[in-house]
């Protein structure tokens, strides 16, 4: 099946710099739309290969409603009308709950829920006025089952899962799809970053009983390009009947669907 509905339609992605936000650029840009990126500064000035493709590169920190709002109209100044969305940002907290900071909690409610919920909003507000949007936004199937050391970030993953589907509820009326992906363990930094040693992947893939933590019944890890090209499955004119869906890609890991 060829995906279709991309060609000449502009793309806003955040969290670009990421590993499941470039892959999903680099099949978006390949796809024949046109690719506006936002990242954190520090983020997007080591993803210059971005820029190499003709990908228009925005700066923000979304934790501002203020520059969320001005990017994404300079987003629509520049490249016309926004047609589609994909939010891909956020970071990891890790560590038990009762020893998490008050600094800690709202480092990572400020990026994965206020900082989701300025980018859906500004981004939600364009996609009303046009036709066939579609916005899809990377949770996680962290939001919803318990993980030992994660609270703070299962639980923004879990307050934005809800708002998706409620935006998705919200913008109905107005034919605008917004559906999530809740990825399990990816092969990106995120990821990575919290392997040990090199026995990390099989730790991984075998679970941990003591830790009430399954393992990944297909036996691999996902890639960041198992992760994006679902999103362009939901993006595209093929899904034009899904929207408030929860697509969980994780091997099987959470035993659900």
């Amino acid at each position: 099946m060829q995906l279709t509905g991309f060609a000449g339609r502009n793309v806003l992605v955040s969290g670009a710099a990421g590993g499941i936000g470039r892959a999903a650029i680099t099949m978006l840009n390949a796809a024949g739309a046109h690719v506006i990126a936002t990242d954190t500064e520090q983020a997007l000035s080591t993803a210059t290969e971005l820029s190499k493709d003709g990908i228009a590169l925005m700066p923000c920190d979304l934790r501002d409603p203020a520059a969320v709002e001005a990017m994404v109209a300079e987003a629509e100044a520049s490249s016309g009308p926004l047609h589609l969305a994909l939010h891909a940002a956020g970071v990891l907290g890790t560590g038990p709950i009762l020893d998490t900071t008050a600094e800690e909690w709202r480092r990572v409610q400020g990026i994965n829920l206020d900082g989701s919920f300025h980018f859906m909003q500004a981004v939600g507000r364009r996609l009303r006025s046009g036709s066939d949007a579609a916005l899809v936004v990377i949770s996680s199937n962290a939001a919803t089952i318990p993980r030992l050391d994660m609270g703070p970030y299962c639980a923004s993953k879990a307050a934005l899962t809800m708002l998706t589907r409620c935006l998705g509820l919200e913008l109905a009326q107005y034919g605008v799809r917004c559906n999530v992906i809740a990825p399990g363990s990816t092969l990106t930094p995120m990821q990575t970053g919290m392997w040990r040693d090199e026995n990390g992947p099989t730790r991984v893939l075998a679970g941990d009983l003591a830790s009430y933590r399954t393992g990944i019944p297909l036996g691999k890890l996902a890639t960041p390009e198992d992760i994006a090209q679902a999103a362009m499955f939901l993006l595209s004119d093929q899904a034009g009947h899904i929207t408030m869906a929860d697509l969980y890609i994780d091997g099987g890991a959470t035993l659900r669907g």
